[in-house]
């Protein structure tokens, strides 16, 4: 795997545990006291906090590193519309620089540069109202004054405490679980381990079956899309050879590259940071005519100077029917009885 860029070597020290991270633990200790106040400062003050009139569902981890949590937005942005719902997303936007905050975004006049990868990606996908702000609570003010919604989901902001919510969602890489379960820099924790007992459901991506009381959430690959000519195929309709160079500018490549393996390709994985901005150039050293596949939200990046035998690979989040169960449960006691997703 190449680019080993600081963000990467700190992720793999925490998450196989190397030992010279004891040597962060007085840092780690001040980092927990404080992120802990924070957010206990926030609780005793309610009148501090936000509280939108309709329900809000915050996605979240607790973790640095990939856990699936746009896959996760994008099934509950669908799973809710399914029951009838008006939803909207609010975001930070990482690295995007609108004209003004808060942005509303418009799938097919903002580019990525402008608005961030992720908002664009749930935007284009679901065809819902997506609104950024690094401000959470003024972003849902303004999506609440400009679009009728009756249920707001934030993708991540658990740590956004200036932003009340009804319900959070907490995910968990299944493989690499908490790390060593230390708190930043020592390790990837964003709040102590403890954070997880006041969460309302937590689901582990990767995980088979629901255990411990977390519920698994499993990626399924459902089709290669063609970012020229916008030509999709099954994995399994995949004529060329298996040999592919792949490109993961997301928290956790290993998972893409494992979902290739897992359905018959052998990729040379290139990993790039976490949000990275691609130019014309950026695949030089490698795109030498074998098939390049990639991720959704790099593909967002890619489109306007994409070649022939560039695809993205379309994943979909599947829950079991206990955590449905378990949202609904939760989410319908502060739904009006017109609007109640149980049957």
């Amino acid at each position: 795997m190449k680019r080993l860029s600081l963000e990467r070597f700190m992720l793999r020290a925490w998450y196989e545990r190397h030992g010279w991270l004891i040597l962060l633990r007085p840092l780690s200790q001040l980092y927990q006291r404080v992120a802990m106040g924070r957010r206990q400062r926030y609780l005793d003050s309610p009148a501090s906090r936000w509280q939108p009139p309709v329900p809000l569902i915050v996605v979240g981890n607790i973790t640095l590193g990939g856990t699936g949590k746009t896959p996760m937005v994008l099934w509950l942005v669908e799973h809710l519309r399914s029951r009838g719902l008006r939803v909207g997303v609010i975001s930070r936007g990482y690295g995007a620089k609108p004209p003004s905050w808060p942005w509303r975004i418009r799938p097919t006049e903002d580019g990525p540069e402008q608005v961030g990868d992720e908002p664009l990606l749930i935007a284009s996908r679901c065809q819902v109202p997506v609104v950024i702000d690094p401000d959470r609570a003024r972003a849902g003010r303004y999506l609440l004054e400009h679009a009728p919604v009756d249920v707001i989901v934030s993708d991540d902001g658990l740590q956004h405490y200036r932003m009340g919510r009804t319900l959070e969602v907490v995910m968990i890489d299944h493989a690499r679980g908490l790390g060593n379960a230390r708190c930043l820099p020592e390790g990837p924790l964003r709040e102590p381990a403890s954070r997880l007992a006041s969460v309302d459901l937590q689901v582990r991506t990767g995980a088979a079956v629901d255990a411990d009381g977390a519920f698994a959430m499993r990626l399924q690959a459902t089709e290669l899309v063609n970012l020229k000519t916008g030509e999709r195929i099954s994995p399994a309709q995949w004529k060329a050879p298996p040999r592919v160079q792949a490109v993961a500018g997301i928290g956790n490549p290993e998972r893409f590259c494992k979902t290739l393996e897992n359905h018959g390709f052998l990729p040379e994985i290139h990993a790039f940071a976490d949000h990275a901005q691609y130019n014309a150039d950026s695949f030089a050293e490698f795109d030498h005519g074998e098939p390049l596949i990639m991720t959704e939200k790099d593909a967002v990046k890619c489109a306007g100077f994409a070649r022939d035998n560039w695809w993205y690979l379309s994943v979909d989040a599947q829950l079991s029917a206990a955590f449905i169960t378990a949202l609904h449960a939760r989410l319908d006691r502060h739904l009006p009885s017109s609007r109640k997703t149980s049957p």
